[in-house]
């Protein structure tokens, strides 16, 4: 499952939010988003967790904790959407 991970602080790395969410089951991955020009955080990442029934777990205990002084916001993660549409649609 595919979780978004909002409000984040600056300084989280990508380390930092696996080990979060390793208390909670196997992580597949974890990324932060950065902004492609200064390569700095943009605040929010997504963590993939391999078990549904653990990243449930995981969203439910850590949703609005606070992690370096910011309270996150978890969720399942919407699939991105497609904002180009072809020619004729």
């Amino acid at each position: 499952m595919n979780i978004y991970i909002g409000n984040l602080n600056y300084t989280v790395d990508e380390a930092k939010l696996r080990k979060v969410f390793e208390k909670y089951g196997e992580v597949a991955s974890a990324r932060i988003i950065s902004d492609k020009e200064t390569g700095e955080s943009k605040g929010y990442g997504f963590v993939e967790m391999k078990d549904d029934e653990q990243a449930k777990k995981a969203i439910q205990h850590l949703s609005s904790q606070e992690i370096d002084g910011r309270h996150i916001k978890v969720n399942i993660a919407k699939p991105k959407k497609n904002y180009y549409r072809k020619k004729g649609s």
